[in-house]
């Protein structure tokens, strides 16, 4: 086991590093001074070269390659070259925050419904009960995210004031009722986006298991369906399932960004279409690894968490 999990983590590393040059690269071809960019048109030709001197500009790519990845390595991400000029990892840090709190509210609630659905859609197979979970199911999936945004807040928000539910969402403290109150209509509108995903492939997987000789066996020993589905269907269905769940936390990250510009929450994604718009180079960078690191390390986390489940794995 110890050695799959140094073989992963290096491998995390490498893809981290490869992917560090092709972020720069890329930042790179976008067309502009960042210099001018700052200072305005007007501005002579030694205030420019000044201020490509302080931020590095002025040095060849792979110099200015290797002093940014091991600055972001050291934590020093660079400064945003906004109008504030702040340092980028503090405001990058407090928006991951934000994201993260969004994120762990949708799972909360898109983990037991998808898992509920999906075991109830496999239990009653084929039936009408199946064909309407796998319906709706489906049909939220490919619902763009930014309409049913709007139809939540149209909806919910506006058409329901009594409900208190505000049509932006703003931060929510550490109370619960403040968290559900900001946080419910964007992950709701993030759960529709997983349900279909995770809940189909519940069903599979209860649907194989429940077709597997064990399954008679422990039946016909006299044990309750409620015992064979909860303690051994289910600890073998829901492997794959834990696998995507893992997986659609690094997602959730930094792939909202149409939700949180829809709800105009502060968020990791909205901050990353503001520096596109801006052109906040250092800004861009660091946004882009900091959801590729996430989206590695959720990777990971589905790997080794596959591998703790099903023995086999780690022989292999």
């Amino acid at each position: 086991m110890l050695r799959y999990i140094t073989r992963r983590v290096l491998l995390l590393i490498v893809t981290l590093f490869i992917t560090s040059a092709l972020i720069f690269a890329l930042t790179q071809l976008i067309p502009g001074d960042v210099a001018r960019l700052i200072l305005g048109r007007d501005a002579s030709p030694e205030a420019l070269a000044q201020l490509r001197s302080e931020f590095g500009l002025d040095k060849p790519a792979p110099e200015q390659y290797v002093n940014w990845l091991m600055g972001f390595v050291r934590g020093d991400w660079g400064r945003s070259i906004s109008g504030a000029n702040q340092q980028v990892r503090p405001l990058v840090v407090e928006r991951l925050g934000n994201s993260m709190r969004l994120a762990l509210m949708t799972l909360i609630i898109s983990i037991p419904l998808s898992i509920l659905l999906g075991v109830l859609a496999a239990l009653w197979e084929n039936s009408w009960v199946d064909s309407l979970i796998s319906l709706v199911s489906l049909s939220v999936v490919g619902l763009p995210e930014f309409v049913t945004g709007l139809v939540l807040i149209n909806g919910l928000a506006l058409g329901f004031r009594e409900l208190g539910l505000p049509a932006t969402s703003r931060v929510p403290g550490n109370d619960a009722g403040e968290w559900i109150r900001q946080l419910i209509l964007p992950a709701i509108t993030a759960t529709l986006v997983l349900l279909g995903y995770i809940s189909r492939l519940t069903r599979a997987g209860v649907v194989d298991e429940l077709k597997k000789p064990y399954v008679r066996t422990a039946t016909l020993k006299g044990l309750s369906r409620q015992t064979v589905i909860f303690k051994h269907v289910l600890r073998n269905a829901l492997l794959p399932t834990i696998t995507v769940i893992a997986l659609s936390f690094g997602w959730l990250i930094g792939g909202l960004v149409v939700i949180e510009n829809v709800y105009n929450y502060p968020g990791l994604g909205a901050l990353l279409v503001d520096a596109v718009k801006q052109k906040n180079l250092f800004l861009l960078q660091a946004i882009v690894m900091v959801i590729v690191f996430f989206l590695t390390l959720a990777n990971l986390a589905a790997d080794l968490l596959y591998a703790m489940l099903n023995p086999r794995i780690r022989l292999e």
